[in-house]
C-alpha cells in the first residue's frame, strides 16, 4: 500500500506545505455562468422594447384608418362616412331667440307725425336757365342772307334743290332764294335752323346742304340744326352739325358741304360766313 499524504483542508494549505493550483483561473465557470445570464438578459430587454415599439405604431396605424368604409368605392378607394344632420350640432342652435320687445311699455317710441295745420307755400318761380341768353334772338321779319367771306360776292342761294355760293344779280327770284329766316334749331334750341321763303329747311344729306320739306323724323331734325361757333376774325361764324360734331358747313368748288375740321388757312377761308340782311 502506497504512502499517500492527506490533503489537509483547503482553508489551511500552509500547514502541510500544500499549495494550491494556480495554473487555472479561480471561478472560471462562474465567471462564463455569469456572462451568459447578463446576455440572455440583455436580449430578453430589446426584444421586449422591439415588441411594444411595433405594438404602439401598430395601434396608431390602426387609430389613422377611417372609420367607416363604403363597400360601393370602386378599386379599393375609401371613402369617408357622412355625419348624420341628427348627429351634427347646427350652429348657433344653442343659443336662445330673444323675447319680442313689448311696444307698450317703450318710453322712447317715437310719436306718430301730426298733420301740419299750415297750408302749404306756394313754389316760387323757377331762376332763369344761365344758358337762355346764349339761345338766338328771334329771327327779323325781313330774313337774312348769308355770305361768303373769302368770296365776298357770292351769296347761299338754293338752286335746283341745293345751295350753292352764287353771285346775286338784280332778279327777284334770285334775291328771294338767297333770303332765309334764322329759326331756334329743331334738334337744339340753342342752335340755328334755316328756312326758305317756301318753307323748306335747309339740311345735310350725304354732307351736302340741300332745301328739303320737314318730314318730322328725328333725324331731319338733326341734320338741318347747325350750331354756331364763333372764330378769330371780326363779326364772322361757322357752322357746326348737331349730329357730327367736327364737321362744318364749308363751300368747295361753291357748293355747300359738310366737311371735317382741317387746321389751314383755306378751311379758315371757305367755312367762315357772315350774317347780313335779307336781299329780298
Amino acid at each position: 500500500m502506497s504512502e499517500e499524504k492527506s490533503r489537509p483542508p483547503q482553508d489551511r494549505p500552509w500547514e502541510s506545505g500544500w499549495a494550491p493550483d494556480t495554473t487555472r483561473a479561480p471561478g472560471t465557470r462562474r465567471l462564463w455562468l455569469a456572462g451568459a445570464l447578463a446576455l440572455a438578459t440583455i436580449t430578453a430587454c430589446v426584444t421586449a422594447i422591439t415588441v411594444m415599439n411595433s405594438e404602439a405604431e401598430e395601434a396608431e396605424s390602426r387609430a389613422a384608418e377611417p372609420s367607416t368604409l363604403s363597400s360601393s368605392a370602386p378599386g379599393g378607394l375609401i371613402s369617408f362616412a357622412s355625419p348624420s344632420e341628427a348627429g351634427t350640432p347646427k350652429p348657433g342652435a344653442d343659443r336662445r331667440h330673444p323675447s319680442p320687445t313689448p311696444t307698450t311699455s317703450a318710453p322712447s317710441a317715437t310719436p306718430s307725425p301730426k298733420p301740419e295745420k299750415k297750408a302749404p307755400k306756394a313754389p316760387k318761380p323757377p331762376k332763369a336757365s344761365p344758358t337762355a341768353s346764349k339761345r338766338p334772338k328771334p329771327p327779323s321779319s325781313t330774313g337774312i342772307s348769308i355770305r361768303s367771306v373769302n368770296f365776298s360776292d357770292r351769296y347761299w342761294r338754293v338752286s335746283d334743290g341745293y345751295v350753292r355760293l352764287d353771285r346775286i344779280g338784280n332778279g327777284s327770284e334770285q334775291r328771294e332764294d338767297a333770303t332765309f329766316q334764322r329759326v331756334a334749331g329743331l334738334s337744339d334750341s340753342s342752335c340755328y335752323s334755316f328756312t326758305t321763303a317756301d318753307g323748306r329747311y335747309l339740311r345735310h344729306r350725304s354732307f351736302v346742304l340741300v332745301a328739303n320739306t320737314n318730314d318730322g323724323s328725328s333725324l331731319f331734325r338733326q341734320d338741318a340744326t347747325f350750331c354756331p361757333r364763333v372764330w378769330s376774325r371780326s363779326g364772322t361764324l361757322t357752322l357746326e352739325s348737331v349730329n357730327y360734331p367736327g364737321r362744318f358747313l364749308r363751300h368747295r368748288n361753291f357748293q355747300l358741304r359738310l366737311d371735317p375740321f382741317e387746321n389751314s388757312q383755306q378751311f379758315y377761308a371757305d367755312a367762315s360766313f357772315q350774317i347780313v340782311s335779307g336781299l329780298d
